[in-house]
């Protein structure tokens, strides 16, 4: 199904769910180019007529790829499982893999859209630390406590899955925003094993080409 075009990926360089596909395609190495989308700039170049074609929600990453526009980070994740399996991201335990969603769909529906920009900026600058500590804190303490039932080396059991993808860029996020991370020593074990990783170091913000010098 591979095709010839190299795959497209519409990114923003501080984006968990963009960098949640950065890592995807490095671990499975799919080159491929990214095209920046601002979520600042102008009042966030993803609410423009033309990216609006490519995702109508507005978000990103959207990714380009066998001819199709695929959205949604964890949906683009598992399409490039199910159309490139070699170097897979998922356990071939039933089981396992049904750790590795839950663990995804923790961070991707209970903790990453109520910390999101577009939430933020509702909420206001006042409140904006103290909401995203809360619900970033509460969404923590239950991957945490899914981890003291499946983690070896990784998320679930010493291969690099899906869970992994979306637990570093959260653990980020995290920080930004000023979380005390000691209640959480799996997280932390955990991040410290992958932030040198080659895949998870080429997907960081820092060295991404729509990065601001000064967050270099």
């Amino acid at each position: 199904m591979a095709s010839t075009e190299m795959p497209l990926l519409y990114s923003y360089w501080r984006s968990s769910c963009s960098w949640r596909v950065r890592i995807a395609l490095n671990l499975k190495e799919i080159p491929y180019d990214i095209k920046p989308i601002s979520l600042i700039k102008g009042g966030g170049e993803q609410h423009c007529n033309d990216y609006r074609e490519v995702n109508p929600m507005e978000q990103v990453p959207s990714l380009q790829i066998d001819g199709h526009t695929i959205v949604e980070s964890l949906n683009i994740m598992h399409y490039l499982e199910e159309t490139r399996p070699q170097r897979s991201l998922m356990p071939s335990d039933v089981y396992k893999r049904a750790k590795v969603r839950e663990i995804c769909e923790v961070i991707q529906s209970g903790i990453q859209p109520l910390q999101n920009l577009v939430v933020l900026i509702y909420v206001g600058e006042e409140k904006k630390k103290e909401w995203a500590q809360h619900w970033i804190n509460r969404g923590l303490r239950a991957v945490e406590k899914l981890l003291t039932t499946c983690a070896g080396k990784y998320c679930v059991g010493d291969d690099i899955t899906l869970a992994d993808c979306c637990l570093i860029p959260q653990v980020f996020n995290a920080r930004r925003f000023h979380v005390d991370l000691r209640p959480f020593p799996i997280i932390l074990r955990i991040d410290r094993e992958l932030e040198n990783h080659p895949a998870f170091r080429a997907a960081h913000p820092s060295c991404q080409p729509d990065c601001p010098p000064e967050a270099k």
